[in-house]
């Protein structure tokens, strides 16, 4: 009896999941809306929408594996940093030592895999707080992009250059230039690679016993541990997952930027946790949803560009629509969770 009534607590959060996916889709939609009814301009064609994805994907990639470890009930700071890391390996691999795009992709997989060994076993195993060993790993790999190279530098890699530039054209969403030229409307490699990480964990999440683990180990570790999950081992598979993501994410983000710098991804782990908070994904775990997430990325990215589109083009501007919005989403979860318990 005691069994059945944690599984249905587990439920319980499942449909919590829902309801704020709903609300973080909602919100965008009317805040897309919007911005195309009182700025016009670029949002009123399909390649804003597009642009910001192409902007944004390696944030999208970063934010979906920082949700799964929040889900869980933990925290990972260090994806910027391996972000910026994998970026400037690649980088230097290339341009320095001749290297091949297999090679750079197989540098990238294993930073993150890496990365996500050690740090899972620190917080799985040893039972070290998230939050300290990831920014343990947050300084080491800023501290060891510098040292792979100080200097920035774009790849001139032809290969690389190719790969890059090359598009993904989106049939009938072009738009018409001033001048009555056609221009056909478009996403980069790394957006249909963000796109296609989305599904996959959503799917994880929705349909495997292993997704069930990880809102059951974020609601509560102690009915987890009764309906005989694996607390440890599946707090180091979250872990694992996110930083292998990270690696992902660094390819995807260097494919974007083409070069290298050790200021590279400066801020990504924040507004990586921002956007899953946004998205729906809970500091106290259990509850989540990968949709919500890529929702929040979107929300979070469509507010900094409107923002810039109103010419208020200092930092502090775009800081302070963030922490606003965090606010509101944070004051909006909070009630909705109120008044689900009252009920």
């Amino acid at each position: 009896m005691k069994k059945q009534n944690e599984k249905t607590s587990i439920f319980n959060r499942l449909s919590d999941t829902n309801l704020l996916l709903t609300i973080t889709i909602v919100i965008f939609f009317l805040m897309y809306l919007g911005a195309i009814i009182f700025q016009g301009g670029g949002f009123t064609k399909p390649q804003m929408l597009f642009n910001i994805l192409n902007s944004n994907a390696a944030l999208i990639i970063t934010s979906c594996g920082l949700s799964i470890v929040m889900i869980t009930g933990g925290i990972d700071i260090s994806v910027g940093g391996v972000v910026a890391l994998v970026s400037m390996c690649c980088a230097v691999y290339l341009d320095y030592h001749d290297g091949s795009i297999l090679g750079s992709i197989l540098i990238a997989l294993g930073i993150g895999l890496l990365y996500g060994l050690v740090q899972g076993f620190l917080v799985a195993v040893l039972d070290i707080q998230p939050f300290i060993v990831s920014l343990a790993g947050m300084f080491f790999a800023r501290g060891m992009t510098t040292i792979v190279n100080t200097a920035p530098f774009n790849v001139e890699d032809p290969e690389f250059t190719a790969l890059k530039d090359t598009r993904i054209i989106i049939p009938g969403m072009g738009s018409y230039t001033r001048k009555g030229i056609y221009v056909p409307a478009y996403v980069e490699i790394g957006v249909i690679v963000a796109l296609i990480i989305v599904i996959l964990l959503f799917m994880v999440l929705r349909f495997t016993k292993l997704g069930r683990s990880f809102y059951a180990v974020g609601g509560n570790k102690q009915s987890a541990l009764m309906l005989g999950i694996n607390v440890r081992r599946t707090k180091f598979l979250s872990h694992l997952i996110c930083s292998v993501l990270a690696g992902i994410a660094g390819y995807v983000y260097f494919l974007h930027v083409g070069s290298g710098s050790a200021s590279h991804a400066m801020g990504m782990e924040m507004n990586a946790i921002a956007s899953s908070i946004i998205g729906g994904t809970m500091l106290t775990g259990g509850v989540g949803n990968i949709i919500g997430t890529l929702f929040g990325v979107m929300s979070l990215c469509t507010i900094q560009a409107i923002v810039s589109s109103a010419g208020l083009d200092d930092a502090w501007w775009t800081g302070i629509t963030i922490a606003a919005m965090l606010c509101i989403f944070l004051l909006i979860q909070s009630v909705v969770m109120a008044q689900k318990k009252k009920k």
